[in-house]
């Protein structure tokens, strides 16, 4: 509601008055490591300020923020699952994939684990796991982490889904990491949530920087056409300042105990 709008309301005595800048914020459905990680609260204050324009985080798991999306809970998505994004573009939900940024994904484990810290290969690693029986703590949320570990398992043609040494929890990141250590048992996570994780206790990074543990993130438009009410100008403005210069070089700058926890590689 603009200012004259405002000003009316009140002349006329009209009960729903809202400020003018009432509608000035999106709805963001993001991948819990951006928001756990401390990013989101470093970058959107300062796009606030910049603009004006609010953006309000609903921070889940990846497949939990695109039924979101689907579902026309959000104006843009934040996610980190290349598959699931180009389906849910494919299906009518988004309309169009931009890279923002990237991380990698770690295996951690027991610090004392000799076996697996004489290992150099993500193959042997996982079999490994799987022929010890070294206990392993699953996500299973269809979160981008979870889906990613999927893919890992079938890749190397291991079955886990009958496997007394694997632990389907159905929880977050947090959930997981904070299991694994008290079970002192192995998962799968994001860097910059490992970074930020203040209890590991004497787990540590146990294997890292195979290709196969690259992570991109990417931010999806949600689909004007689908869902009337969807801010696109909004949205698109969020969407060239993150992939813009400004936004990539803050994306750069952030780190945590001195160390940087994304990388921006946007394609524009």
């Amino acid at each position: 509601m603009n200012k004259t709008i405002l000003a009316l309301s009140f002349f006329f005595g009209l009960i729903f008055v809202q400020p003018s800048w009432a509608d000035d914020f999106i709805l963001m459905q993001s991948t819990t490591s951006t928001q756990n990680s401390g990013l989101l609260d470093y970058l959107l204050p300062k796009y606030k300020t910049l603009t004006g324009t609010e953006v309000r985080v609903v921070a889940v798991g990846t497949g939990q923020a695109l039924k979101n999306a689907e579902n026309g809970n959000a104006d843009i998505v934040m996610v980190h699952a290349k598959n699931a994004e180009l389906e849910f573009i494919k299906s009518g939900f988004g309309v169009k994939r931009y890279p923002v940024m990237y991380n990698q994904f770690l295996i951690i484990g027991p610090a004392n684990d000799r076996e697996l810290n004489q290992l150099s290969t993500l193959s042997e690693v996982l079999t490994l796991i799987e022929k010890k029986r070294k206990r392993w703590i699953s996500r299973g949320d269809l979160s981008g982490t979870h889906k990613r570990e999927l893919a890992l398992w079938d890749k190397f043609k291991i079955n886990t889904s009958s496997a007394d040494w694997y632990l389907d929890i159905g929880g977050g990141m947090g959930t997981a990491i904070n299991t694994a250590v008290e079970l002192d048992a192995y998962t799968l996570t994001d860097s910059a949530t490992w970074i930020a994780y203040k209890n590991k206790r004497s787990h540590k990074v146990v294997f890292s920087g195979d290709p196969l543990l690259d992570n991109q993130y990417s931010l999806i438009l949600v689909n004007p056409t689908k869902h009337k009410h969807v801010k696109k100008e909004l949205a698109m403005a969020f969407i060239e300042w993150m992939t813009g210069i400004e936004g990539q070089t803050l994306i750069g700058s952030y780190k945590l105990n001195k160390r940087q926890l994304f990388f921006p590689n946007a394609t524009q």
